[in-house]
């Protein structure tokens, strides 16, 4: 029959021959074909090399795709209600299980389905030599590839999934419970208690708590806590993220790790972090520790100082470190706020009260007796004139009713609670003295 009088129906019945014929060549080089993806695969997605389990796995999920495609292209299988092998299944639940991304498993079988179809359409052009026969051949190809890639990603994928959520659970429920029982100060071996958390314990920790004082519960404040963690964790030098564990929608604990020899941390530098972090947020910090033992401590430390900020509300400072003399003070005074509170009335009296004025001249005040009683050394680290230091620590003492050294270490706690604390120690306007 000449070229030209082939009917669309011949050409479509050559065409599927054809494709069957080149497919039944494939299934008899399933092995040399095997080879051959596992190798594209591991130099283009790097994330799927692994081990030899996971290579293994790798070999068996595309023998199985290999053998299920060219069945249905033998065998003229409808795609409908395909499911995928349950090699291919497993292969994506233990990538999940490895924290490999879906993107690498989705990429994979894209590489698979570009590598094999090349494969039929040079086996087609070497066999057929009507094109019009060669070129439906071709597409009926890139319609079966394409719809066998569709329907199994969508099921693959769907396991990973699955199994991602899964193990996710898991490992979160794994890891509070760890955590638990190291802030309890229970003994956990190391080796499990690192593969848990993902956090070497035998080194040097910072603890932070970070938090939206601002209430704002939004997915966002989790992300921008654990930024700011991260900001400082590479300020102190640290060659590890940090660990990050979430206790409520704006609210996370963390431990900075420090290595054997941690650096001197600049706190300024770590308070205009959090002030570019934005309005809302806040960081405590305890002082670096070693071990397990340390482990414990700094976060201990940390809670101790995010307690005085708390207590503060709204004029707590952006950064509260304990490792700063006066908020390890303010720490132990909160923990009975009636006493302390009677502590700022009985010791400043009405220069105690909660106002702007008086705010200065306890600061001040405070400042001269740290630069113990130096005018100049008052003004230039309050950046005023020496003069004026002098009216203000005599107005406070004015204010107060004593001289300076009477009950001079009641004195100085109250100027702190004062600084610290806030509101919760100031004498309100309608107290009485």
């Amino acid at each position: 029959m000449a070229p030209h009088a082939v009917t669309p129906e011949r050409i479509q019945e050559l065409a599927t021959a054809r494709v069957v014929e080149v497919a039944c060549e494939l299934q008899t080089r399933l092995d040399e074909m095997t080879g051959g993806l596992q190798t594209l695969l591991s130099e283009q997605i790097t994330e799927l090399r692994g081990d030899t389990s996971l290579r293994e796995m790798l070999a068996a999920s595309t023998v199985s795709n290999l053998e299920t495609f060219t069945d249905i292209v033998r065998y003229g299988i409808s795609l409908d209600g395909l499911t995928a092998p349950a090699a291919a299944e497993e292969y994506a639940r233990r990538l999940a299980r490895r924290g490999i991304t879906a993107t690498a498993l989705i990429r994979a079988y894209r590489l698979a389905q570009q590598h094999v179809l090349h494969w039929l359409l040079d086996g087609i052009a070497q066999r057929e030599p009507d094109s019009r026969v060669a070129f439906a051949a071709g597409q009926r190809c890139m319609d079966l590839a394409f719809g066998y890639v569709d329907a199994v990603s969508e099921r693959v994928v769907a396991a990973y999934e699955a199994e991602r959520e899964r193990w996710l659970a898991n490992r979160s429920t794994e890891r509070a419970a760890v955590l638990a029982s190291l802030l309890r100060g229970e003994t956990v071996e190391t080796a499990v208690a690192e593969a848990a958390l993902g956090h070497r314990l035998a080194q040097h920790h910072l603890g932070a708590v970070v938090w939206a004082a601002d209430g704002d519960g939004t997915e966002n404040s989790l992300h921008r806590c654990e930024a700011l963690l991260g900001a400082v964790a590479t300020l102190a030098g640290a060659q590890r993220a940090p660990l990050f564990v979430a206790q409520d929608r704006f609210i996370g604990w963390g431990w900075i790790p420090l290595g054997s020899r941690p650096a001197a941390l600049d706190l300024t530098r770590v308070e205009e972090l959090v002030r570019q972090a934005g309005p809302g947020l806040r960081l405590s910090l305890g002082r670096p520790a070693a071990g397990g033992p340390g482990f414990r401590l700094t976060h201990t430390e940390a809670l101790r100082a995010q307690s005085v900020a708390m207590i503060a509300a709204d004029r707590a400072l952006p950064l509260t470190s304990f490792s700063d003399c006066g908020a390890r003070t303010a720490a132990m005074l909160a923990a009975d706020l009636d006493a302390t509170r009677r502590l700022v009335t009985g010791a400043l009296g009405p220069l105690g009260d909660d106002s702007e004025a008086s705010a200065r001249l306890r600061d001040t005040l405070r400042v001269f007796l740290e630069e113990n009683g130096s005018y100049v050394a008052t003004a230039k680290r309050v950046h005023l004139h020496k003069n004026t230091v002098k009216y203000r620590v005599a107005r406070a003492v004015a204010l107060r009713g004593m001289p300076l050294d009477a009950e001079r270490l009641e004195l100085e706690l109250a100027l702190i609670a004062c600084r610290w604390l806030g509101g919760a120690v100031l004498r309100s306007a309608a107290q009485p003295e």
